[in-house]
């Protein structure tokens, strides 16, 4: 993935209050931790512009290159992917980021999604069900070398059939650390029918049988009750 530039603000006043102007004027506050400088640097982000940038690429690992400005002026630069959004609980608004420096010549670890690509002969024609059972696969590469995400061909499994981490084709300068023997996609049997027990069948008659012996009770009494 190659880096999409964003510029971001300096933010030298901290505190609850400087905090909620801030939201309040259109920036969500955003601290950039890690590499060879050990200070983080807290900055303002433009939340229409980062807001945009991630819709657009919605569900992948975003390399952004943070120019980082102090009023008109640039002062510094990052290359820095996402390390963790904070929202607020009911909304869900973007509250703050937290970046996480990065070299673009040193491999990293991420998450990747795992998508399923067509549908399986075991479905379609067998009646089964797809089971996905891994959806991010950590992968190790070079920052610009990130899958937007990881198809996986499952039309070819029938029932019974499994793919495991081992069996996922990765990218060229992609690997992984995760198990190779854990499994991604498996196509299960179709679900059988409960069948009633033989106890619960009988339960029903016997409710009928009970409240017939009530009816013919009381039909009884009506009638001894008009000899009378």
């Amino acid at each position: 993935m190659k880096e999409i530039s964003l510029d971001v603000q300096l933010r030298q006043e901290t505190g609850s209050r400087k905090i909620k102007k801030y939201r309040r004027e259109g920036f969500v506050p955003a601290v950039v931790y890690g590499g060879k400088k050990k200070q983080p640097t807290a900055i303002n982000v433009d939340r229409r512009s980062y807001e945009k940038i991630m819709r657009g690429h919605h569900g992948e690992n975003v390399v952004f290159h943070l120019n980082v400005k102090e009023g008109d002026n640039s002062v510094r630069d990052y290359s820095a992917i996402v390390k963790e959004e904070q929202h607020e609980p009911v909304l869900e608004r973007l509250m703050h980021i937290d970046f996480l420096r990065i070299s673009l010549k040193e491999a990293i670890e991420v998450d990747v999604s795992v998508v399923a690509k067509g549908e399986p002969v075991g479905v379609k024609a067998d009646g089964g069900s797809l089971e996905h059972n891994l959806w991010e696969l950590d992968v190790i590469c070079l920052p610009t070398n990130i899958p937007n995400k990881l198809e996986v061909d499952v039309s070819h499994l029938k029932i019974g059939d499994t793919i495991h981490v081992k069996d996922v084709i990765l990218p060229e300068g992609v690997k992984t650390k995760h198990d190779p023997e854990a499994i991604v996609f498996s196509v299960v049997p179709p679900m059988k029918e409960e069948i009633e027990t033989e106890e619960e069948s009988l339960t029903e008659p016997e409710v009928i049988k009970e409240k017939k012996e009530k009816g013919d009770a009381s039909s009884e009494e009506k009638s001894e009750g008009k000899k009378e």
